[in-house]
């Protein structure tokens, strides 16, 4: 494996897989273009040292070629944030990508149209029928894996050499995450943004200053239950919020009305709780909660201890004294890594407790705290509230990320270090 710092990208072409999975309005302009502007590093990095760029990446999920989920909608953003023209190859299996590929100069850019129209990408049998038998899918499956070697191997075939710089795919074993890094044994390498992920999440879990915090919101427990025991080697407090807080009330005798709850999930709360006290690790899920008499953002509300929720009303958000509560933790925390919601963040009227958390965790960092924030609701926290600058790290991997917590070695970083 090299490093993107000191490889020499002079005269060479360098395909990078990114993530530009970014959502775009019914006007097909970019709302949100986080993923966009983390890349810049790595692809001026290339063009700087004298290399040129083909781009690939996937936007949303298609089942085959569509005007919707073409990345042709996002060239010009592409072309702002580097600076330069961008060539574009609209089908990334076509001659003309081949030929486009052929005959980049250093300094120049192109972009591959969204990998994922091809099946083979991901590697899995598209139309195939709802009723068809076991035997007709593993004869498709064969086939779409056999296919997916030549796409991958003409994928390679554009370049040099391959970055992966696309952390938010990084669990996936697709052919532009994974299998393609076989094709360059001694000119494969992370991106930055791929190197920044890496490190700040093994910070939290090999070498963190103490105390440390975990701010795990979300739904529901059992998908979250993993890497709420995981964190329990490192985390000296463990708050529990969202969805997620009501499961553990009711398994300890609590009311709670209508709030979202995994019934099934009980028991496993109770034995998490359990293993929390075991290992010394402080977990706050209590407190007062902000409750409606339905879920509406307009919806009346009131305030009550999560234990005693009354009848038809449920848990909506994080209350004010409930948030002082973990701000007294955050506060004498060194290290805090937040991943989901306090409420439903979707509802202006409840988001008030995740917006609070991002501006905490703006303020903690700036007096010396590393604060690591991964998951959509809550890198859109950070976003919406202007702070995602005024935090250590902002995790663009979703997925990848919690699998990288629970310890899984994810394909996008194992075919790379291989």
């Amino acid at each position: 494996m090299q490093k993107i710092d000191s490889y020499n990208f002079s005269g060479k072409r360098a395909i990078v897989r990114v993530d530009f999975n970014v959502p775009l309005n019914e006007n097909f302009q970019i709302t949100d273009d986080t993923r966009i502007r983390a890349a810049v590093p790595t692809l001026k990095k290339v063009l700087e040292k004298g290399g040129s760029l083909i781009i690939m990446s996937h936007l949303g999920r298609p089942k085959g070629p569509t005007d919707k989920y073409s990345l042709k909608h996002i060239i010009g953003a592409i072309e702002e944030k580097l600076g330069t023209t961008v060539k574009f190859a609209p089908d990334c299996m076509g001659n003309e990508a081949a030929e486009l590929s052929q005959n980049l100069r250093p300094g120049e850019v192109l972009l591959l149209e969204n990998l994922r129209f091809y099946a083979e990408e991901e590697g899995k049998p598209r139309g195939l029928a709802e009723d068809a038998s076991d035997d007709v899918k593993k004869v498709a499956k064969a086939e779409i894996k056999e296919k997916q070697k030549e796409f991958t191997k003409r994928l390679a075939s554009y370049a040099d050499c391959y970055i992966n710089d696309a952390f938010g795919t990084a669990h996936r074993a697709h052919a532009s995450t994974a299998l393609i890094a076989k094709y360059f044994p001694q000119d494969k390498m992370f991106g930055y943004v791929m190197e920044g992920e890496i490190k700040a999440i093994d910070k939290v879990l090999h070498s963190p200053d103490k105390p440390v915090t975990a701010i795990i919101g979300g739904a529901k427990v059992s998908s979250k239950i993993t890497i709420i025991e995981k964190l329990f080697d490192v985390a000296d407090n463990m708050i529990i919020c969202g969805g997620m807080a009501f499961t553990f009330a009711k398994a300890k005798g609590g009311k709670i009305g209508l709030s979202l709850c995994e019934d099934d999930q009980m028991e496993l709360a109770l034995t998490t709780l359990e293993k929390a006290k075991a290992k010394g690790v402080n977990i706050i899920f209590d407190g007062e909660v902000v409750v409606a008499d339905k879920f509406s953002n307009e919806a009346n509300k009131q305030t009550c201890d999560i234990y005693n929720i009354p009848d038809g009303w449920m848990g909506m958000d994080a209350a004010p004294s409930t948030l002082k509560l973990w701000e007294n933790i955050l506060n004498s925390s060194k290290t805090i890594l937040w991943n989901g919601p306090a409420g439903v963040f979707e509802m202006p009227e409840f988001a008030h407790g995740t917006l609070r958390i991002a501006e905490i965790l703006a303020q903690v960092t700036a007096k010396g705290a590393f604060t690591l924030v991964g998951g959509g609701d809550s890198v859109a926290a950070v976003t919406q509230m202007g702070y995602a600058d005024k935090v250590s790290y902002v995790s663009t991997g979703g997925g990848a990320m919690l699998e990288y917590l629970e310890g899984i070695e994810l394909p996008g970083i194992k075919a790379v270090k291989e």
